[in-house]
């Protein structure tokens, strides 16, 4: 249905759009419970590790950029570590033009979620939202006079912490007009009065509701809302977020278009709806149609809420999913290395242990089964580390491999006992063991643990080495030698 949207990915690569809001960090804590507290009952988290995220308009700056977007942000942290940990994540982010204000006056707001087996236990903020002071609202706004005329689209990003004050908001809707430049709006509250006159709003379910009076039971109510809204506060276009129902693309004398989501596993809706505004006003800035951008919005907003934390979809994970849908994809084990270090934290977060073993695989043999079948057993996610071609030959010569990467990677990733399979190019898996990480390392029992390549970074981070038991008599070399004679 959506095929055609593939082709039109490379429109938005390269535009910029400005971003201006309330940008925060999001902390996440992750750990396992096993027992209740004697002291109240509640659950006792046992910490393993923690991670931070850019969060609120941070995390749309950070989904456009994984799209190809150029952006400019601005927006208000404190003078803290946060809000210097803030600072330093935009700076490590390609394309990105940070013209962040330092307010000694506010905390930067940081949202701390505890997690445990894959579920968020418990939501700890650390925010205030009074409004900027005057001279930092005369600040933010000449900040968005300097950047808006290089920005195609302009997107407030509205999480009522106090940086889009009613002065300030006016100033850039104004502005935006003067400018001809589209300006798609985040909302939060309940009086949208000061969103007057905007290209598009963006709401929830729940905002829609909260500022219309409607309740959200069903897509054509949501419609109704919106419709309420484009005719009360002058908009063009309303882009309904209904969360598992996908979203509701409402203009202005137009009929309403509904976009379903693409079912899939749900496992973390943290950000997914600043996934869907950044890539509705990236594609917008390309030149893509609403329609179009919308469709792909919710495609992207789909996909990323299968993913952990709050995160990012990248255009190789959009383009793939608009080429193949999430069967084919979920048949598809053959992952790169960034997407499989991305999974093995995943599964981690999860709570699952995950194994990685290595090897040519040339001609598959009761060999590399066994391996294969006793590494799986020691993990409950397996990742397979698997020798380019020209790889192979550096190791073994010139006449090697028989059969192609491609051709080996197919047969590795049909096993059931297999869930990821990487082709390196280098003569050893070190840099694999470094990026995924893996908690068990599995290897035949013809090497010491002390010659096991990675042993020594696995052991450090906590992880095990595990010697597998060989099969006699079982190699590919031995099988072409047979098949020679």
């Amino acid at each position: 249905m959506y095929a055609h949207l593939h082709a039109l990915l490379e429109q938005i690569e390269g535009h910029r759009i400005l971003c201006v809001g309330d940008v925060m960090l999001d902390r996440f804590i992750y750990g396992q419970v096993e027992r209740i507290s004697p002291e109240a009952p509640i659950p006792v988290l046992r910490i393993m590790r923690e991670s931070t995220a850019l969060g609120g308009s941070g995390n749309v700056v950070r989904n456009a950029v994984a799209l190809g977007g150029h952006i400019d942000i601005i927006g208000a942290v404190g003078q803290d570590r946060a809000g210097y940990e803030l600072a330093e994540q935009l700076a490590e982010l390609p394309n990105v033009v940070s013209y962040i204000i330092t307010d000694n006056n506010r905390p930067t707001t940081i949202k701390t979620r505890f997690v445990a087996d894959g579920q968020q236990l418990l939501r700890a903020d650390n925010e205030v939202n009074t409004t900027l002071s005057p001279q930092n609202e005369e600040q933010t706004l000449m900040r968005v006079k300097s950047a808006i005329d290089s920005c195609e689209v302009v997107v407030l990003s509205d999480y009522a912490k106090g940086v889009l004050t009613e002065t300030v908001l006016r100033a850039i809707i104004d502005l935006c007009h003067e400018k001809k430049k589209p300006v798609l709006i985040d909302p939060k509250g309940r009086d949208f009065n000061r969103y007057r006159g905007a290209f598009m709003l963006t709401p929830n379910r729940k905002e829609l509701h909260e500022s219309t009076g409607i309740d959200i039971k069903t897509v054509e109510d949501a419609e109704k809302a919106a419709r309420q809204l484009i005719e009360t506060y002058d908009l063009n276009g309303v882009l309904a977020k209904l969360g598992g129902e996908g979203v509701c693309l409402v203009l202005k004398d137009q009929k309403a278009k509904h976009f379903h989501t693409t079912a899939r596993e749900v496992f973390d809706v943290s950000g997914a709806g600043d996934t869907v505004v950044a890539t509705m006003a990236l594609a917008l800035a390309g030149g893509l149609t609403p329609e179009d951008s919308a469709a792909l919005a919710n495609i992207a907003g789909s996909f990323v809420v299968g993913k952990a934390g709050t995160t990012a979809v990248t255009a190789d994970e959009l383009r793939q999913e608009l080429l193949h849908g999430q069967s084919t994809r979920n048949q598809a084990k053959v992952f790169s290395l960034p997407a499989a270090a991305e999974l093995a934290d995943r599964w981690r977060k999860e709570g699952f242990k995950v194994g990685f073993t290595n090897g040519v695989f040339d001609l598959l043999h009761p060999g590399h089964l066994s391996l294969i079948r006793q590494a799986r057993k020691e993990c409950d996610r397996l990742i397979i580390g698997m020798n380019s071609d020209a790889s192979v030959k550096r190791l073994k010569g010139e006449e090697r491999p028989i059969q192609k990467e491609d051709a080996r990677a197919a047969v590795l990733a049909s096993l059931a006992d297999i869930d990821g399979v990487v082709i390196f190019t280098e003569d050893t898996p070190l840099s694999l063991i470094e990026s995924i990480r893996p908690d068990i390392l599995i290897k035949g029992a013809d090497y010491t643990v002390e010659t096991v390549v990675g042993a020594d970074l696995v052991q450090g981070w906590g992880g095990k080495i595990v010697l597998a038991k060989l099969v006699e008599g079982e190699s590919t070399t031995s099988t072409i030698a047979k098949l020679r004679s």
